[in-house]
């Protein structure tokens, strides 16, 4: 019997594409370079910021990555004031969280967006102390795919990791939650392909979210 559900951010509750693209590009183009296009993004995103703007900037022709630091230090700048640009919840997640919730399901955030920013936009998109737990990258815990931040989860909530769900968007979120020992739900309305959900072995993939009801042993 599942008890809990562990979500994924970016690409899976949030559709923050241009969000993460606005602030990219103004950070790259405060160096010299051409913005890169929105739908690039979901290909850089996923891996923790820093990953992302390594991307971002090697396609915009910094090979050799010479401009990152400073550009990390701009977009930590930019992002942190318009970090809810253009965010909303993808249709359908919003009546899901509340059917989850009225089912005494345990609901939490797992994202590689810095912890701050990652409470900022569920609070704000969801209210406060509507998830049970939100836990965004940090310094005390390794980022996904390392299974660290589900594990932890998992115990703070008082269940078995057998016990929990993982929904993402990504192959770093497939890893995760096998990693994790987790029953993992790949979802294909966020920055990745269904082909990619299946080949790191997703065991359930849904293309809208009240589809993740129909999985069997949903408490």
């Amino acid at each position: 019997m599942f008890k809990a559900c562990i979500f994924d951010l970016d690409g899976t509750l949030t559709d923050s594409l241009e969000s993460i693209a606005y602030s990219a590009n103004r950070a790259i183009a405060a160096f010299g370079f051409a913005p890169n296009p929105v739908e690039a993004y979901k290909h850089f995103a996923g891996d923790g910021a820093d990953t992302m703007l390594e991307r971002s900037l090697i396609a915009a022709g910094d090979v050799n990555l010479e401009y990152i630091e400073p550009v990390k230090q701009k977009y930590k700048e930019l992002f942190q004031k318009d970090c809810m640009y253009l965010v909303k919840p993808y249709e359908g997640i919003v009546e899901l969280l509340k059917i989850l919730k009225e089912k005494n399901i345990k609901i939490a955030v797992l994202s590689n967006k810095p912890h701050n920013r990652a409470v900022d936009v569920v609070e704000t998109l969801f209210g406060k102390d509507y998830f049970d737990i939100i836990m965004g990258q940090s310094k005390h815990i390794k980022r996904k795919p390392s299974p660290d931040g589900a594990l932890i989860i998992a115990d703070e909530l008082g269940l078995l990791t057998s016990e929990c769900i993982y929904i993402g968007d990504t192959n770093t979120d497939m890893i995760t939650g096998k990693s994790a020992n987790m029953f993992t739900v790949g979802v294909t309305w966020g920055f990745r392909d269904r082909q990619e959900l299946e080949e790191n072995h997703a065991d359930y993939i849904i293309d809208s979210p009240l589809q993740l009801l129909e999985i069997e042993d949903i408490q």
